[in-house]
């Protein structure tokens, strides 16, 4: 998997040049910086703008790359697209429109994502042999299963130009969606499936933290509280989190947050915009360094009590590196000048602003381009 990275981080990296160098000495150069130095340069080389379009990650209309979709883009120099039923035909035509939305992206790849999961939450079934439910394969208890099943869902993914997939889930609960209500069966699941997306070179994502199981309100519909104690998050919600974050590369996952309270930690605010939770409780406590994804901005457990300009900027104040908004251009751009103005304005530090941007460019370079 490293072996694999750090040779893509050199193409890309030849690709896209720095402005003002010759081809010439950009490749003399690069061959002579270690990795670290590589994503410097390339943040360094990044305009504002651009800065803050990696931070925000988008939804799009239409199965092709048309005028509204091409213009967020490169307006915006948006970092990242989500794509769901309402853009994939077929195989033959995901793969031409993952390969358009690539051939937009600026000086380093798109992330562009898809939410297969398994079970009743799954993409392209026309086409996209969709997984098992979780609960399905953590019932049969062969967490092998769930290693090979995400061993192929990620190949097949990366076939048709997808490089992250918005799963496993590692809620601890008993919806479809989670492997079960026993906290060491989830830890062993998704550490399973978390191996088999690296075999395939997929970027997953672990959702949603600190964890949804014992939640009662759909938080697309409402925001609501989880109760429970830090020692029972600990002990039980928290836990598969941790097995992933403590033993496997930062730069192979992505960590979601969920949109709801828990109160212990945070009575304020929901875990998307909680720098307790992103900063305190994740990066701090868990040690976390990698990417932070909020889950979409658009559900009502956050844009019921918040304008879009204002909950990207708080998301990214929370702790978050990259703000997820999914349906609706009206928002999408909302939510990007919210940031533009709070970079301009020096409410999210230029430090700040740079820190997001590294994670993102590094896991960028390193795992962004999948094979197909």
């Amino acid at each position: 998997m490293k072996n694999y990275g750090k040779c893509m981080v050199l193409a890309f990296v030849m690709i896209f040049t720095l402005a003002g160098c010759s081809k010439v000495d950009t490749m003399q150069e690069t061959r002579q910086q270690t990795f670290d130095e590589q994503v410097d340069a390339v943040v360094e080389s990044m305009t504002l703008p651009e800065k803050v379009g990696q931070l925000v990650m988008i939804g799009i209309h239409g199965t092709e790359l048309n005028d509204d979709s091409r213009y967020m883009l490169n307006q915006y120099h948006i970092g990242g697209v989500l794509l769901f039923d309402r853009n994939l035909q077929s195989a033959e035509q995901t793969t031409r429109l993952t390969a358009e939305l690539q051939g937009e992206a600026q000086k380093v790849p798109l992330l562009i994502g898809l939410d297969e999961e398994g079970g009743t939450v799954v993409r392209g079934k026309s086409f996209i042999t969709p997984p098992p439910s979780a609960q399905s394969l953590g019932t049969a208890g062969d967490n092998t299963q769930a290693e090979a099943w995400a061993r192929r869902t990620g190949e097949q993914l990366a076939k048709l130009g997808f490089n992250v997939n918005f799963a496993p889930v590692a809620d601890v609960g008993d919806s479809s969606r989670d492997f079960s209500r026993d906290p060491q069966v989830v830890k062993k699941f998704v550490a399973a499936a978390a191996q088999g997306y690296e075999s395939a070179h997929m970027i997953y994502t672990l959702k949603h933290f600190p964890g949804i199981g014992k939640g009662q309100v759909d938080s697309h519909i409402d925001r609501s509280n989880i109760i429970a104690t830090k020692q029972q998050l600990a002990e039980e919600d928290l836990l598969p989190f941790k097995e992933i974050i403590s033993q496997h590369d930062t730069e192979d996952f992505m960590v979601l947050m969920s949109h709801l309270i828990y109160p212990e930690i945070d009575a304020s605010n929901p875990a998307s915009l909680s720098p307790e939770i992103q900063t305190k409780l994740l990066r701090q406590e868990m040690g976390f360094n990698g990417v932070i994804i909020t889950d979409d901005l658009e559900m009502g457990a956050v844009s019921k009590y918040g304008d879009f300009r204002q909950l990207g900027v708080q998301a990214v104040l929370a702790g978050a590196d990259i703000v997820l908004v999914c349906h609706e251009y009206p928002h999408e751009t909302d939510v990007y000048l919210g940031l533009l103005e709070a970079a301009e304005k020096g409410t999210i530090s230029q430090e700040r602003l740079n820190e997001s941007v590294k994670r993102i460019v590094r896991m960028k370079l390193l795992r962004g381009n999948s094979p197909r």
